[in-house]
Order: structure tokens, then sequence, then C-alpha cells
């Protein structure tokens, strides 16, 4: 192998991994439970973003470690919790969500990151709206 392709592919994969673009990014969750009034609407921010990963086509040639699908992913969060206006007293009028406090690019876990892009827009609301910041 020539020198300039090694430096090349060094410097690629070294400027590959710095130019991920994964942050917190602000996000409308919309909540709402049959037995309330309303749908609330509540600003929070997610993980979101570009991360580098490597082509799996070779793997039969590569090692598994040399393989990675990063995905833009927590790194630190909190958990918040909002009141649903409207709801009768039998029901637990409350809803807690996640507030990304800062993003990494890792692999994805299930405990707490939907690891699947939904292609199907749910996040809407069918009862009248009420925000929470």
């Amino acid at each position: 192998m020539s020198p300039f392709f090694v430096m090349s592919l060094l410097f690629g994969l070294t400027f590959g991994q710095t130019a991920s673009l994964c942050a917190p990014s602000e996000y409308t969750i919309h909540v709402e439970k049959r037995e309330c009034a309303y749908c609330l609407a509540i600003n929070t921010t997610i993980c979101a973003g570009f991360c580098m990963t490597r082509d799996s086509n070779g793997k039969k040639l590569l090692l598994k470690s040399a393989l990675s699908q990063n995905v833009c992913t927590y790194k630190e969060m909190l958990y918040q919790t909002a009141l649903i206006p409207g709801c009768p007293h039998h029901t637990i009028p409350y809803y807690s969500y996640p507030v990304a406090v800062s993003c990494k690019c890792g692999k994805c876990n299930t405990d707490y990151s939907d690891c699947v892009r939904e292609r199907v827009r749910t996040n809407y609301c069918t009862k009248p709206q009420k925000l929470c910041n």
C-alpha cells in the first residue's frame, strides 16, 4: 500500500468520527389519556443528528469489533413530569418524559430508546390541546 493511501485512510477515519453531528434537539411530544379532556403538548429535547457508521458490506472479511452502526443516543438525560389537565379524580394525571441533557454516537440501547425510525406520524392530538413548557 502506498503511504498516501494509508494517510488518507487514517485521516478519513479520524475526521469521520469528529464530523458526527449528534446533539440535543427541540421536540414536541403530544400526550393524551382516554379519560382526560385535553391533549398536552410538551416541549422537550431529544437526541438527534448524524453519526458516522462503517459499511458492513465486508462483514465476512472484518472482525465484529471493526463493524459499528452507531446512532445518536442519550449520553445524559433526566426525567420530568407533567400534569395532564382535565382528568377525573380516579385517573392518574401525570406523565413522565425524558429530557436529553447531552448526546453521543453509540450503540442504541432499547431499554430507553426507540431504535427504529418511525414512518407513520403518531405524535398528534385528537383532543383539544394545552401547551406545557
